[in-house]
């Protein structure tokens, strides 16, 4: 969880004086409503409501959504046009990096800072590769996470310190050399998620309701992961998931009551096989209650 660090008043005005620099010489000079639009897609109450209570003390961001899952966040991206989107990875159903990408397809326009506890290498490559400006980790500072926040508002990119300095350990030493292909990599995004949704329990009916697609596309989903990770049962897809990160553990697999089988809307899915090509993949930004 972000932590407060003491004495650190100054350091938020001065990130606050030159926010307010940046915008007024973006202006041409002219003083505008320096206040952005934020939505906070996390799935753990205290954190998102933490969040909100100090984002909205700056006076800079303007708190207008909060969703708990990527699907809510896509509902948000369209229908409240928010400015920046903080981004969990690991909610249930549909993750971050799935909805970052669904939403830069819809909104390039919109920043998005990702905020979570994964540092691997897997998720910061594909996180950017789905379109994030920032990649921030949850043990950072509030100073730190404005400063990304004001870093990817003036269009540039920004890593964590340790995240950074992972990925470029990772380039000195050599870790990007040809190995044996991770899980990660073997399987499609679209795979990753129907994995996720399978591992938290969900029948491949409710599986496909989420998605959209038929329970029958779902179980060949399921055969073909099973073969590529030359696996034969659930209880390994469940083990793979946790290895992967989509699942923190098989509490978490145990812990939802209420499942949300509210379809996405039609797209034509590039993963499908062609018998399937009439099922469906992409979001369909419904409309949503607003921000809650």
């Amino acid at each position: 969880m972000l932590r407060e660090i003491d004495g650190t008043r100054g350091g938020r005005r001065l990130t606050a004086e030159l926010h307010c620099r940046d915008r007024f010489m973006a202006t041409g000079g002219k003083h505008v409503n320096t206040s952005y639009r934020v939505v906070i897609a996390e799935d753990h109450d205290l954190l998102r409501n933490g969040l909100r209570s100090m984002l909205s003390a700056q006076g800079d961001y303007d708190v207008i959504g909060e969703a708990r899952d990527g699907k809510e966040a896509c509902q948000l991206a369209m229908t409240l046009h928010p400015d920046l989107i903080l981004m969990d990875l690991s909610m249930r159903g549909m993750n971050g990096i799935d909805a970052s990408a669904a939403i830069k397809r819809r909104s390039p326009n919109v920043r998005i800072v990702v905020l979570t506890v994964h540092q691997s290498e897997e998720y910061v490559r594909e996180a950017l590769r789905a379109g994030v400006e920032g990649y921030v980790l949850k043990d950072v500072s509030f100073d730190e996470l404005l400063v990304a926040m004001h870093t990817v508002m003036q269009g540039k990119k920004h890593l964590s310190a340790d995240v950074y300095g992972y990925m470029v350990d990772s380039f000195v030493t050599g870790r990007d050399a040809p190995a044996p292909k991770k899980a990660w990599d073997v399987l499609t995004a679209r795979e990753r998620n129907v994995l996720k949704l399978i591992a938290e329990g969900r029948t491949n009916r409710q599986v496909g309701q989420y998605l959209n697609l038929s329970p029958k596309t779902i179980e060949k989903y399921r055969a073909s992961m099973m073969h590529k990770l030359n696996i034969a049962n659930l209880t390994e897809l469940v083990l793979v998931a946790i290895s992967m990160g989509l699942l923190t553990s098989l509490a978490e697999k145990c812990s939802e009551p209420n499942v949300d089988d509210t379809p996405l809307s039609s797209s034509p899915d590039p993963d499908l096989p062609p018998e399937s090509s009439a099922d469906t993949s992409l979001p369909n930004y419904r409309q949503s209650g607003g921000a809650r």
